[in-house]
């Protein structure tokens, strides 16, 4: 999948890095607490979470991901989208709620690492 399809898929609005839009995606984590993706996520591209605070991206900088998109019409800081940029990551907000997305995500054919190994 590409980012590009999760944005339409969430309606969401690319608040910086529209320009990796094109980049594909192969999996995504759903969570709030920064330090169960450090836990538990594993070679994720797509975080979504409503937590709006640095950690946040500098989560996902070390977790190696590309997007992360912001739940529940949460709205980042010019200082978070600056520190995402600087890293190549795609932010986008949605208004839709984490379970929704997740499940949009997912019966659209993005699925979560563990997940895969059972499938």
């Amino acid at each position: 999948m590409k980012i590009s399809d999760v944005k339409e898929l969430l309606d969401a609005e690319v608040l910086c890095g529209e320009e990796n839009l094109g980049h594909d995606v192969f999996s995504a984590c759903g969570c709030d607490m920064m330090s169960d993706v450090l836990a538990f996520a594993k070679d994720q591209a797509v975080l979504l979470t409503g937590l709006v605070n640095p950690q946040v991206v500098r989560t996902a900088e070390m977790m190696d991901m590309v997007c992360i998109v912001f739940v529940r019409s949460k709205r980042p800081s010019e200082a978070i989208l600056k520190l995402a940029e600087a890293s190549g990551i795609v932010v986008m907000a949605t208004r839709v709620r984490m379970y929704e997305a997740c499940g949009r995500l997912y019966i659209n054919g993005l699925r979560g690492d563990k997940l895969k190994e059972h499938v």
